[in-house]
């Protein structure tokens, strides 16, 4: 079953046309990988679909309800977050602050102290670190609070963007398994990855984008042995 539809999605920065019909799809259950070089329309994207950009055209729906025109707010009450690239967290706050903000929405506040206990379960050195100041953190820890302040609000669809930036080859492995056993929760992820080999490995499914058009869709081990998709992403011939 079809839980994010995108269809002929197009969003400008002025007079800059940033997306130009972007069109994209996250069933239930799945992971899900935008792939494109610096610039070609990713981050922009997933910003629209979290209601952060206004769109100029086009229709995003969740689970069959239209919400192109809903603030951000009104989004993740519906079940979608975005953890966001570079992380975006409170860096004078705690760690603990930090993933009761994430609490915050309706439909996961009742449950916001039990939800702060299974982070701090999952994620343990959050729990160890509770309240030290979030910006004091690694870079991978860091990024472990961002995707645990995103799951404090009980998402059906977690987006994903650039989860592995700036982090060394073994957290970047964490990361990827931190995805999978996100997915195993039965939350579907659409992702923005610059790791294209092991974001593909782990989705499903995967869209290229270029220019801020989708030119290539399909099944992610068929895009992952794209001739175009070898020699421009993955440095093969």
């Amino acid at each position: 079953m079809t839980l994010l539809r995108v269809s002929d999605l197009r969003v400008s920065y002025g007079a800059f046309k940033a997306l130009h019909g972007v069109s994209l799809e996250v069933d239930e259950g799945e992971v899900v990988v935008i792939v494109g070089a610096n610039g070609a329309g990713k981050t922009t994207t997933m910003k629209a679909i979290a209601g952060l950009l206004r769109t100029e055209h086009g229709e995003i729906a969740l689970d069959g309800q239209r919400i192109e025109r809903k603030n951000a707010r009104e989004i993740v009450e519906r079940g979608l977050c975005l953890v966001p690239e570079g992380r975006q967290l409170f860096p004078e706050m705690s760690v603990r602050e930090n993933l009761l903000v994430g609490g915050q929405p309706w439909r996961s506040r009742k449950r916001v102290r039990a939800n702060l206990a299974a982070m701090e379960e999952r994620f343990p050195i959050l729990g160890q670190r509770h309240g030290q100041a979030a910006g004091t953190l690694s870079g991978g820890e860091q990024q472990m609070l961002a995707i645990a302040r995103g799951l404090m609000s009980e998402p059906r669809l977690l987006l994903l963007d650039e989860p592995s930036i700036g982090l060394s080859p073994i957290l970047t492995s964490r990361i990827f398994s931190m995805v999978r056993e996100i997915n195993t929760m039965g939350i579907s992820v659409l992702l923005v990855e610059q790791n294209v080999a092991q974001s593909l490995s782990l989705a499903s499914r995967a869209y290229v984008i270029a220019e801020g058009r989708v030119v290539l869709q399909g099944d992610a081990r068929e895009i992952r042995g794209h001739a175009e998709v070898k020699r421009a992403y993955l440095g093969e011939s």
